[in-house]
């Protein structure tokens, strides 16, 4: 059950990933959840768009931009669990991350952040500035002028 509401602005991981947590608490399978924004960083929806298995899901970055589309979303934010508990991101998070931004930026959708939630713990790409190290405030990124960097 997701616990913010349409309308809500996110400006922080924190936010984003205590939203997640109930949701994806106790999951046994990796979900992938899409947070999809207005231009002000305020909530359009959440949706549940893939489920896989235990150390996977197969995401495809087309329905995220078909869905983004629809909601007239300015903006997402990427969320997934590690149902292993393992909360660093493996290089296939990396590449999908990058296929995603890709193809939100044909139809400029801007990717905010993906954000892992594993044993209560999250990992925030934003936060972490992946893949090119550099550290960013959440805050910072989650400004409606400001995506991820690749």
């Amino acid at each position: 059950r997701f616990t913010l509401k349409a309308g809500e602005v996110l400006s922080n991981s924190r936010t984003v990933a205590d939203h997640l947590a109930t949701l994806l608490a106790g999951r046994t399978r990796e979900t992938f959840v899409v947070l999809f924004l207005n231009g002000r960083n305020a909530l359009i929806a959440s949706e549940v768009l893939f489920e896989g298995t235990l150390t996977q899901a197969v995401v495809f970055p087309r329905e995220i931009v078909k869905y983004a589309l629809l909601k007239d979303a300015a903006a997402v934010i990427l969320a997934h669990n590690h149902p292993s508990g393992e909360i660093k991101p493996s290089k296939d998070d990396q590449a999908i991350t990058r296929k995603i931004k890709q193809a939100c930026e044909t139809v400029d959708i801007r990717l905010l952040d993906h954000v892992i939630i594993a044993r209560g713990e999250y990992f925030s790409f934003a936060d972490r500035g992946y893949p090119r190290g550099r550290v960013h405030s959440s805050s910072e990124l989650y400004s409606p002028r400001v995506t991820i960097r690749y």
